[in-house]
């Protein structure tokens, strides 16, 4: 297993907020849409992504649909999702720690079961991957 994470990132809300937003992942639509109008089509590798309260599901050119499934939480600081329907075994963990009062700081986590020979093509794009996620979760209005 390899893992991979984000800078910490900050995010001006409660730990409790941030939490109970991204615990209904039904809620991150609006976000979806927006990121739909922002990049162009011709660069887009994501044909596709479907929203419940607990899972994610994207449609990704070529590899397909892959999906997150919230697993298991601990409120206001931890909520972990593992993969359903991957090509690859992995668990996705978001940290929450607030400080100070309306002061949350964010760290994401990656394990994944990546083959030795392919560390070397898609290491590189995971962490990118990892780190840009934590951006976007810094942006959104919690």
């Amino acid at each position: 297993m390899s893992d991979y994470q984000s800078s910490v990132k900050h995010i001006a809300a409660s730990a409790e907020r941030v939490f109970s937003k991204l615990t209904d992942l039904s809620q991150l639509q609006p976000v979806i849409d927006k990121y739909k109008e922002q990049v162009p089509q011709d660069k887009v590798k994501i044909k596709d992504i479907t929203l419940n309260t607990d899972s994610v599901y994207i449609d990704i050119d070529p590899v397909g649909q892959v999906g997150l499934k919230i697993i298991e939480t601990e409120p206001f600081k931890t909520i972990k999702f593992a993969a359903d329907r991957s090509p690859l075994d992995f668990n996705f963990w978001i940290q929450l720690v607030e400080k100070e009062p309306g002061d949350t700081k964010l760290r994401l986590t990656l394990r994944a079961d990546i083959p030795f020979f392919m560390k070397p093509m898609i290491g590189g794009k995971l962490e990118q991957g990892i780190e840009m996620m934590a951006e976007a979760l810094t942006k959104i209005e919690y």
